[in-house]
């Protein structure tokens, strides 16, 4: 097909339905394991195969989105499932995240094609090479990027990669798979599909309470013909698996419109009307115009919400009842809270359909919850809401309409689920699945190839002051430095090859030549070690020529290593030793310590950022203090284009040190990250998950 594909999302059986009414010419699901959206219904296995079996008689495709990390002991269940998808299910494509994944699916006997998810951060020209070495059909581009970066991307492609773009839904304000946030509070990773959306709730800085990191939709709309000349991008994406099937219909309805009849000016009104209708937030076009580039954070005082769903409304008192009592005040007794909650409405904006979904408050509020309505109700009518028993928003709390199902959408799906009836669900039991894994590192008696095995690196931003030629470091430990033009001009000739030289998690496209030169330079003055903090940043370096002047490559921490496979994936590009995620429990460091066919090393203290974003947050300051409902410390500061966002207690396994040794660990890194002077002195540290479970 000569026009982008429209790929639509599908959480649920009724959205896959829709997208196909829609005309989308391809859907993209999760399963109800590994998938990076597992709040959404998900699919079973089993009722998979006929679907799949429905879009192909249609010459729809359909593609499996596989694209959570995985830890050491899932690799068996997964390759498991992905067999079975081989064997009885034959998607078009799975999504992956986890390099070890394209592997496993290659053990699996999955032949179809391999599109590395968003999640998998392939950011600059140079990466496109190095993901179609690992075998990656098509890329999955990040939603930060301006139309000029897109096109640099889709020129640099190499023969059998294309590429895939996000062009309306949600945003994240922190890059994909650079966000950590959720999982440094609790163990609820966006790595792994669990995310809370922290940048959703509402902070304090100073004396401002706002969603100072709140982001709009992305909506290109009629820009997106601008896209249709750019002959490597395949595939337009639509966000929205945890939406619903009115909100399918309507946004892949309008994209189909919008690529079919480019030139047509009579389309955009009906365009308009259509996404209008979708029930998403306020849309911003972000970065996407470099020339005009708009923040998608809007500042809570600013009055427009950034609440999923289409707002329609505040909750009032009943007419009679006294305005100044507030249901929810901690100062009202439970009967009166109760009996106020009791005595609220709401007046819609627009007219509301019997069966409409709705969500009273934001997906922070404590007391938010979800109902739906059984009769229709006019515009400025009355609608009594009776919320239930252990829930009592207070009056002025907004009110937001999920989804809906018009009589005529209704029909649509069922006409759909009859063309189902002759795909049955198959119940075929998963295939037995031993993966291979590398011969153990340890186990094989091999010596540790990076030089810095066995040691500590203290990790900064800039240059240390030290009094000897080391940089005051003692004997078993080695200085990090974050690579810039600035640092490594600071660093004399002598010590340049003596250094661990960090790349930062995330190169844009329009940084990606001025960083083969800085790291050209870094090599041409004696460089021996490179941190890299994606796989794909290993493309930058000319790996022959680094090869003769004997530089070694490490994996960094943000390239989120997880399990055996995924690290012979990284031995294959050339790196010596890596850093292994973060994220990862202690038993699962413990084993993959035993288990990794390279080096390992570890984050064992220091404050560990736990967001990277491209995008500046609404109305607040760097460097100073934002605390969250539970008075939990937050803070940011600029490096190059990227702002990093940090917590205010630090990370700190030391105690487990001994432990990793035993496991195999050679390499323990401290970041040494100093806090805003003004920042509360840290009355904790984290542990991150090493006494939990990852989710």
């Amino acid at each position: 097909m000569d026009k982008p594909e429209i790929l639509a999302p599908a959480g649920s059986r009724d959205s896959f339905m829709a997208a196909l009414a829609a005309g989308a010419d391809a859907v993209y699901l999760g399963m109800k394991n590994f998938s990076a959206r597992m709040q959404a219904d998900n699919f079973t296995l089993s009722d998979l195969a006929g679907l799949v079996e429905l879009a192909h008689s249609e010459n729809r495709r359909v593609y499996v989105a596989l694209n959570t990390i995985l830890k050491p002991d899932e690799l068996a269940f997964a390759g498991s499932q992905i067999g079975f998808l081989a064997q009885h299910v034959c998607p078009d494509a799975l999504i992956v995240q986890d390099i070890g994944v394209i592997e496993l699916a290659r053990q699996a006997g999955f032949t179809g094609e391999i599109h590395l998810s968003t999640l998998a951060n392939v950011t600059h020209q140079e990466a496109l090479t190095v993901a179609r070495e690992l075998g990656a059909n098509r890329v999955i581009l990040p939603r930060e990027l301006s139309i000029d970066e897109i096109k640099a991307l889709s020129e640099s492609c190499p023969p059998g990669l294309d590429l895939e773009l996000f062009v309306h839904g949600a945003l994240c304000f922190c890059v994909s798979g650079r966000c950590y946030w959720s999982s440094y509070m609790g163990g609820k990773s966006s790595l792994r599909g669990q995310c809370v959306q922290p940048c959703r709730r509402i902070y304090k800085q100073r004396n401002k309470e706002s969603t100072f990191f709140s982001c709009l939709d992305l909506s290109l709309d009629l820009l997106v013909k601008t896209l249709l000349p750019i002959a490597n991008l395949k595939s337009w994406k639509l966000e929205g698996r945890r939406k619903g099937p009115h909100y399918v219909y309507y946004v892949t309805s309008a994209y189909k419109m919008m690529r079919d009849n480019p030139g047509d000016p009579a389309v955009k009104k009906d365009v308009e009307e259509l996404l209008q209708m979708a029930l998403g937030r306020a849309g911003t076009k972000a970065g996407f115009l470099p020339q005009n580039k708009r923040e998608p954070t809007v500042a809570h005082s600013s009055g427009e919400e950034t609440a999923s769903g289409l707002f329609v409304g505040r909750l009032s008192l009943k007419k009679g009842d006294n305005p100044q009592e507030k249901p929810g005040k901690s100062k009202a007794t439970l009967k009166e809270r109760q009996a106020q909650a009791h005595n609220l409405v709401l007046k819609p904006r627009q007219g509301l359909l019997a069966g409409d979904y709705f969500r009273v408050g934001n997906e922070d509020n404590p007391w938010h919850y979800t109902f739906p309505i059984r009769r229709a109700v006019p515009k400025s009518g009355v609608l009594t809401i009776v919320p239930p028993k252990d829930k009592f928003p207070p009056a002025g709390a907004p009110v937001f309409l999920l989804d809906r199902r018009e009589p005529e959408l209704t029909a649509a799906i069922a006409e759909w689920e009859h063309k189902a009836e002759n795909f049955r669900a198959k119940g075929r039991s998963l295939p037995q699945f031993t993966p291979r894994l590398p011969t153990p590192e340890k186990q094989s008696g091999q010596q540790a190839a990076n030089p810095a095995a066995g040691h500590t690196i203290i990790l900064s931003s800039s240059v240390p002051r030290g009094k000897d030629t080391r940089m005051g470091l003692r004997p078993g430990m080695m200085q990090g430095l974050w690579l810039t033009r600035k640092v490594l001009e600071e660093v004399s000739r002598t010590l340049v090859g003596r250094i661990s030289w960090w790349l930062p998690p995330v190169i844009w496209p329009d940084e990606s030549n001025a960083w083969q030169r800085l790291v050209s330079q870094a090599v041409g003055r004696g460089g021996k070690r490179f941190v890299c903090n994606s796989p794909w940043q290993i493309g930058l370096f000319e790996r022959s020529a680094a090869a003769e002047r004997g530089v070694k490559f490490m994996a960094g921490p943000f390239c989120n290593s997880s399990n055996a496979l995924a690290l012979a994936e990284l031995s294959h590009l050339g790196f010596e030793s890596a850093i292994v995620s973060p994220e990862l429990s202690g038993e699962d460091m413990l084993r993959l310590g035993l288990e990794s066919p390279i080096p390992l090393g570890v984050v064992l203290s220091g404050f560990w950022p736990v967001g990277i974003s491209r995008h500046a947050f609404a109305g607040g300051k760097l460097n100073e203090a934002f605390q969250s409902p539970k008075r939990e410390i937050f803070w940011a500061r600029h490096y190059g284009e990227n702002l990093w966002i940090y917590p205010g207690w630090p990370l700190d396994i030391q105690s487990q040190k001994e432990q990793l040794v035993k496991a195999g660990y050679k390499i323990f890194i401290q970041i040494d990250e100093p806090p805003p002077k003004e920042l509360p002195e840290p009355s904790r540290t984290s542990p991150f998950n090493w006494d939990l479970g990852l989710l």
